[in-house]
């Protein structure tokens, strides 16, 4: 079955009393996460309503702040940013998300805006573009690169068939993010634990991503889930 994409609305507005509208930062590496905050003050004017440098931190500042906007770079474990956007949207639909990344957009973007986000960026864009995106985003608008062609945009998020996907498009969410993981030098049990999974429910997902990207073993697993994070890196 086809994921519908969640689309907050656009009477949502919460600005503070001087008017700027507010915005919440989580990007897990301090100086990226200075650097986007002073950006996003000093070329929009933005009130910026918290940082937080993990989901747990988000979760209790956005409960507490109420902001316009959270952005949301992920920096590492690329699926642990989409559980974000997931939680984040359950808790408050009135809250609009945008997404910044390294990762591929065609694997990334699609699963961002299913999650509740209404915008990706990549981390490589332009400044002008990235400050167009939070823009847009703000005003209510949904927002990918320009460059993403229309029938781009509905492969990605779910709405054609599989021709013409990338293998890696073909992982769920948490396979993704076990296949992330494993990219890390992680072990079974040691994903297990980080995602509180038994090691029996890695292993399948393990299984399943090598049926998907077809590989024949756990060497090539292993190999592949390196690479793909050196690159995504």
């Amino acid at each position: 079955m086809t994921e519908s994409i969640h689309m907050p609305m656009k009477e949502s507005n919460r600005v503070s009393g001087n008017g700027r509208a507010r915005v919440l930062v989580v990007e897990d590496h301090p100086i990226a996460r200075r650097g986007l905050i002073e950006l996003l003050k000093a070329e929009l004017g933005l009130e910026i309503a918290g940082e937080a440098g993990d989901g747990a931190s988000a979760l209790a500042l956005i409960e507490r702040e109420h902001p316009d906007l959270v952005l949301i770079a992920i920096s590492r474990h690329g699926a642990n940013g989409i559980d974000l956007v997931k939680e984040i949207r359950a808790r408050d639909g009135g809250v609009r998300m945008l997404v910044a990344s390294m990762h591929d957009e065609a694997t990334y973007a699609g699963r961002a805006l299913r999650a509740g986000a209404m915008g990706y960026i990549s981390k490589e864009a332009p400044v002008a573009q990235f400050l167009e995106a939070v823009n847009q985003v703000l005003q209510g608008n949904l927002y990918l690169n320009p460059g993403a062609s229309e029938a781009a945009l509905r492969r990605r998020v779910g709405v054609t068939g599989e021709q013409g996907r990338s293998p890696f498009e073909r992982l769920s969410d948490r396979e993704l993010e076990v296949f992330s993981l494993i990219g890390d030098g992680l072990t079974t049990r040691e994903i297990a634990k980080r995602l509180g999974l038994s090691p029996k429910t890695v292993e399948t997902h393990r299984e399943n991503i090598k049926d998907k990207l077809g590989l024949k073993n756990a060497t090539q697993l292993v190999s592949s889930a390196v690479r793909w994070r050196a690159e995504a890196d």
